[in-house]
């Protein structure tokens, strides 16, 4: 249901077409005011919201033209009609060059004026139902929405925050799956040009031959179906920002020209002669080894420096230890409320089971893993037996030996702690989360596993000697 509209303001010196208009006006359910004057009319303005004004031409002091002047720079999205019983084609241009909508001459028959306010109220409806649609489209992108209490995790979120503000060009590196595309649009809710469109493509979706027409747009003619002008992407995004997912996946030639837009904003539609500038931001992304794909001669260097003015690089799932678990909790909450579930959370054997699991797919794949779980849940808490038994995407393990642990700054105490926690989920999964079975494949007393468990902060609740249920 829409809201009701703001009221109109009606502006005329005149009793008797001030009454004229309220009658009109009325009879098709607007709400207005009614003032007599250009000074009452801005003290108005003010204090109270209208989709539009109407105003006469010749007013009592101020004028109706030195009205629209000043109003019109004051409130430039309140669109404003004007009445004058002078109608000449000068003073219509007068009137238009003062900032009018709409000029109507008297006498004028009430279905004119109801069209020219009906006009102006569907346009009243039609900005307020954008501005909810970008207001939700930043929604989703907030700064919260990347969860995570790891501190690559806390650093990424300060480092969005201190980047969001500036027109850096930003490129993010990192697996399929771990929130790039989060990250591009909260650099864009958190700027200045939040307001604007955020415009997303996706280069690996879009055929090679496509991709500059969507990008940069064409001319009419310029190929076989181009039948009419078509406006680029670059161009919807004019004073916002545009986000190339999967740039690793574009053409030299088209690199080329992207490389010639991002010195000075400026390209020509395909099969057109007109150079054209637009003020975007460009956000870039691939989860391609970048610089393998330059040392192939896949991408050029030349684009990757103009791209890489500041680097995000979200770490992947496996990387992030005890988050794997404040994710999963996260997921749980969602589709608890979305398929009207009541799970109240995950089983100490199942947060076990997920933190052993490598992620290949990393946050993506843990989501559909929740979701798969909460459909298949009949107790109070994720059982083990809920969750996939990873067999199958335990096969794209880079090692199943050695879990690879990315060093980063972290000292080494941490990074062996990492290694062994690892080790000891992987076990623990493989062996149905039996602790003497575990301890008796490490070569380890059942006590000593359990006091490295306490001391990796891995929790040892419900952990028997069989795996009944946890199966």
């Amino acid at each position: 249901m829409r809201r009701p509209l703001p009221p109109v303001l009606v502006v005329d010196d005149e009793k008797n077409m001030r009454l004229s208009l309220r009658s009109i006006l009325l009879g098709e359910g607007y709400d207005m005011r009614l003032v007599e004057s250009a000074e009452d009319a801005l003290a108005h303005l003010e204090k109270e919201e209208f989709f539009m004004v109407i105003t006469d031409a010749r007013l009592g002091g101020m004028s109706g033209y030195e009205f629209l002047t000043t109003a019109c720079k004051r409130w430039p999205n309140t669109p404003f009609l004007m009445i004058t019983a002078y109608a000449t084609p000068k003073l219509a241009v007068d009137a238009i060059k003062s900032g009018a909508m709409d000029y109507l001459a008297k006498p004028f028959a009430p279905e004119e004026l109801l069209h020219a306010v009906a006009r102006c109220a569907e346009r009243h409806q039609l900005l307020r139902e954008n501005a909810a649609l970008r207001e939700h489209a930043v929604e989703v992108y907030q700064l919260d929405r990347i969860v995570g209490q790891s501190q690559n995790m806390v650093d990424l979120r300060k480092l969005i925050q201190s980047v969001a503000p500036t027109h850096a060009t930003v490129l993010i590196l990192g697996e399929s799956g771990t929130g790039k595309e989060l990250i591009a649009g909260a650099l864009h809710s958190l700027s200045n040009r939040k307001n604007r469109n955020y415009i997303r493509i996706n280069c690996a979706a879009i055929p090679e031959n496509l991709l500059e027409s969507e990008l940069f747009g064409h001319e009419k003619g310029a190929f076989t179906g181009a039948i009419r002008q078509k406006l680029g992407r670059v161009e919807e995004a004019d004073g916002g920002t545009i986000f190339l997912d999967e740039i690793g996946d574009m053409s030299r030639p088209l690199q080329a020209k992207l490389l010639r837009f991002l010195e000075d904003g400026t390209f020509t539609r395909v099969g057109g002669n007109e150079e054209l500038k637009v003020d975007v931001r460009l956000i870039a992304a691939t989860n391609r080894d970048i610089i393998e794909a330059i040392r192939q001669n896949n991408f050029r260097e030349d684009l990757f420096h103009r791209l890489n003015v500041v680097q995000f690089r979200p770490p992947p799932l496996r990387e992030r230890g005890t988050d794997v678990v404040v994710l999963a909790d996260n997921f749980l909450a969602h589709y608890n409320q979305t398929m009207n579930k009541h799970v109240k959370g995950l089983s100490n054997a199942a947060k076990q089971k997920l933190l052993g699991h490598h992620w290949p797919g990393n946050v993506r794949e843990l989501r559909n893993v929740i979701e798969r779980a909460v459909i298949l849940e009949t107790a109070n808490e994720i059982q083990p037996g809920s969750l996939p038994d990873f067999h199958l995407e335990g096969r794209l393990r880079k090692s199943e030996e050695a879990p690879v642990i990315a060093t980063g700054d972290r000292s080494l105490d941490d990074i062996m702690s990492d290694f062994e926690r690892q080790l000891i989920n992987n076990t623990l999964e493989q062996n149905r989360y039996n602790l003497s079975k575990t301890a008796e494949q490490l070569k380890i007393s059942r006590h000593a596993l359990r006091y490295r468990m306490q001391r990796l902060n891995m929790s040892t609740d419900a952990q028997g000697d069989e795996p009944g249920s946890q199966a």
